[in-house]
């Protein structure tokens, strides 16, 4: 190992990271609270696994959707396209304990057919979810979500995705590359 490649490189700030290794676009985060729909920006996810699709967030216990999350076990996960950067800025900058970010930031809730959280209708994506386990809930306030129903706009034709880059700064996809696999094996 090259110790000079060390002194190259330079400290970074640990609390940082997650500027580093943000694992997908920005998202927004649907629930249903009796008759009310609420929206929340969401980018801290992971896919866990592929059959069946379970996908692990984080949600702040200080958030009105945590709450919501925990209590019906129920969302939908919407993916925006970066053309609908200022929405998504402004559903993370407010409450849904005081407004209805639907209305006011100008967003469509469409009926879902297995959640009763509502689909977003501006959004390329939508997947419905239900929580299937809580187990590090309480402590980290990650939930495991399963997937069960996902829809798309095929009208929106390649759309760019959004990913979180920390105080505000996002960066939206660029140009598509696709490489061929080959193996490095004989």
């Amino acid at each position: 190992m090259k110790s000079s490649a060390v002194m190259k490189l330079k400290s970074y700030n640990i609390s940082q990271i997650y500027k580093l290794i943000e694992p997908g676009p920005v998202v927004m985060v649907t629930t249903m609270r009796g008759a009310r729909p609420n929206v929340m920006t969401m980018a801290w996810h992971t896919m866990i696994e592929f059959t069946p699709p379970l996908i692990g967030c984080v949600i702040s216990d200080m958030n009105y959707t945590f709450d919501t999350l925990k209590n019906t076990g129920e969302c939908v996960i919407a993916i925006p396209a970066a053309k609908l950067a200022g929405k998504v800025v402004r559903v993370g900058s407010a409450s849904g304990r005081s407004i209805d970010k639907f209305e006011k930031i100008g967003l469509t809730p469409m009926q879902a057919s297995a959640v009763k959280a509502p689909l977003i209708a501006e959004c390329f994506a939508n997947i419905e979810c239900k929580v299937v386990d809580t187990t590090l809930v309480d402590k980290y306030n990650f939930f495991i979500l399963e997937a069960v129903k996902a829809w798309i706009d095929p009208a929106q034709k390649d759309p760019k995705t959004l990913h979180h880059h920390g105080h505000g700064a996002f960066i939206a996809d660029g140009r598509k590359i696709k490489l061929q696999f080959k193996s490095v094996e004989p």
